[in-house]
């Protein structure tokens, strides 16, 4: 799913002929994709839903380069501790969880409810880069390198 929504994505904003990059991501646990809560309460479902449990982050990447397109998933594994509701209605009152998959962004407060990552963190938060790096790679693009230093 999140590979078919990356290339959809990608074939929506670029062209034949230019390079490109796109991505989805989405949260999965006991096999119930949780996507982007729009509404505090369902941030709040779903926080308690992932509360003491490991989850997977898959990410779809898709990307284009010199007419054609290569695609990929990335999963991650992702482990809570137990969330009290207090602290799952003050991080939800945040603001932060609305339109993050999963309804957590582990690169802002909800590190704090994350005990394990099993896999890459880079693709918790929304991009592999590594995963990406490859995929241009087998379509021939190579990134240039930085003044002074290597490409990574």
């Amino acid at each position: 799913m999140v590979q078919r929504l990356a290339l959809a994505k990608l074939h929506s904003v670029v062209v034949a002929g230019e390079t490109g990059l796109a991505a989805d991501t989405a949260v999965v646990v006991d096999g119930e994709v949780l996507g982007k809560p729009l509404e505090p309460d369902r941030a709040q479902e779903m926080l308690r839903l992932l509360s003491g449990r490991t989850h997977e982050v898959v990410g779809g990447i898709a990307v284009r380069h010199g007419g054609h397109d290569a695609a990929g998933v990335v999963t991650t594994r992702v482990s809570f501790r137990d969330l009290s509701d207090e602290e799952i209605r003050a991080y939800v009152a945040s603001g932060e969880p609305l339109d993050k998959a999963g309804g957590y962004a582990i690169q802002g407060g909800g590190d704090r409810f994350v005990t394990e990552v099993d896999g890459c963190r880079d693709n918790v938060i929304g991009l592999s880069l590594g995963a990406a790096l490859e995929l241009f790679s087998i379509l021939g693009f190579q990134p240039p390198s930085r003044p002074g230093g290597s490409s990574h």
